[in-house]
């Protein structure tokens, strides 16, 4: 039967990009589909984002050739300051009684040196897994859309909106959370929306950064700054809904002094550039991660709070799962598309994607308020957490995503 790729992967954001370029360097055939061009996906006004790549995720773009493209613009983590707020602004006096700190040096016997993560734009993510794709001569269908999807015995179909058919051994839909592949394949997703909007803005500040993350829980979320290169910042500024709203809306100045009152002093004067995002939260799990000749990558299977910065990580992993498995499946001559196969990614992401995705949920209610007694059992559990090194430890490693079983690229090694 003529095909037209080994894997049609639809969506060609970070995960599905990442995916793509894996298996391409060992030797498998991808196409990409999506509906905006990759030149479209790197200007700062796509989406104005940044992410906190763990370290294991970070030496999987090393393995696949990134590096150089992606280094310049990589802020290494070297600290993070959790601290529980019970108003705006208090970073200004320090960390309250309740805090928790994570220091790098406290683990890189463990990580050959590795900071906690890095911080990147994700248009400059965008721009280097680009050029590599390019390099790579993968097939690019931009824009397009898929319209439907047929899954066989041998093979799976996938209809574009404009007409056209392609067939390979295995579809992967990777195209956000209204993944039309999971839809077509009839797998359910579960999940809520919270009653939250992540605000997202980057700022300049006039006093040193020193590479240190900061992380407030307040009574109507979390605010974090986060460090990027040239002493920037990008901000996850989490508020209500109709407050997210007001926010996006507000003339600079209103902005500007709503901003001031979360952000402080301590880092000097602060100047927002660029344009201001807002993004509404919500957390959604496919009920399986894949089926016949379908399997499911990043917020297609899962979508969870950016409370923790873990989103994208998981969707990484999974790119690094689902290649390794894969790649050696076709080397020992077994179909990719088949069940058995597919059924080996599926289990090894399942119980880290579903417990960290609980956890996250946990979190955004836990910290979400100001009821005085989870403030109380909070506070508490944060001081012991921060006394005891091998707990910080252990958070450290699993922030970093070098805890379990890795696959080879997490590791830093080729496939």
């Amino acid at each position: 039967m003529s095909q037209d790729a080994d894997v049609i992967i639809a969506g060609a954001g970070i995960a599905g990009a990442t995916l793509a370029l894996s298996l391409a360097r060992a030797g498998l055939t991808p196409v990409l589909i999506d509906p905006v061009v990759f030149d479209d996906q790197l200007a700062p006004t796509f989406d104005g984002r940044a992410s906190a790549i763990a370290y294991a995720a970070f030496r999987q773009w090393r393995a696949l050739g990134l590096a150089e493209a992606l280094e310049p613009h990589a802020q290494r983590i070297e600290q993070i300051l959790v601290t529980d707020s019970t108003t705006p602004g208090a970073a200004a006096g320090g960390p309250l009684p309740f805090f928790l700190r994570f220091d790098s040096d406290e683990i890189a016997d463990r990580s050959e040196g590795e900071p906690l993560g890095y911080l990147l734009e994700n248009r400059r993510i965008r721009a280097a897994l680009a050029g590599a794709v390019k390099a790579a001569r993968i097939e690019v269908l931009a824009p397009a859309r898929v319209a439907k999807a047929a899954f066989g015995r041998r093979a799976a179909e996938v209809t574009l909106a404009d007409g056209r058919v392609l067939s390979a051994p295995l579809v992967v839909g990777a195209e956000g959370r209204g993944s039309v592949i999971r839809t077509e394949a009839g797998i359910g997703a579960v999940g809520w929306d919270y009653p939250q909007t992540g605000v997202v803005a980057t700022v300049r500040m006039s006093r040193p950064h020193e590479g240190v993350a900061h992380e407030f829980f307040l009574p109507g979320g979390p605010f974090a700054i986060l460090p990027l290169t040239d002493n920037r910042a990008s901000l996850v500024w989490t508020e209500s809904t109709a407050r997210g709203a007001a926010l996006k809306t507000a003339r600079p100045e209103i902005f500007q002094a709503h901003l001031e009152r979360r952000f402080g002093e301590f880092l000097g004067d602060i100047a927002v550039e660029g344009p201001v995002f807002t993004y509404p939260l919500s957390l959604q799990l496919a009920e399986r991660f894949c089926a016949p000749r379908v399997a499911l990558l990043g917020d297609a299977a899962h979508g969870v709070h950016p409370i923790a910065g873990q989103g994208l990580n998981l969707g990484l992993k999974g790119a690094a799962a689902l290649a390794e498995v894969l790649v050696d499946a076709l080397r020992v001559g077994e179909d990719i598309g088949s069940e058995v196969v597919l059924e080996r990614y599926a289990a090894w992401r399942r119980f880290d994607t579903v417990t960290l995705s609980a956890g996250m949920d946990a979190f955004v209610r836990l910290f979400s308020n100001d009821n005085p007694l989870l403030r109380l059992v909070r506070g508490a559990g944060m001081a012991a957490v921060n006394r005891i090194g091998p707990a910080r430890k252990f958070f450290m490693q699993e922030a970093g995503g070098a805890v379990g079983d890795l696959p080879r690229l997490l590791k830093g090694e080729a496939l």
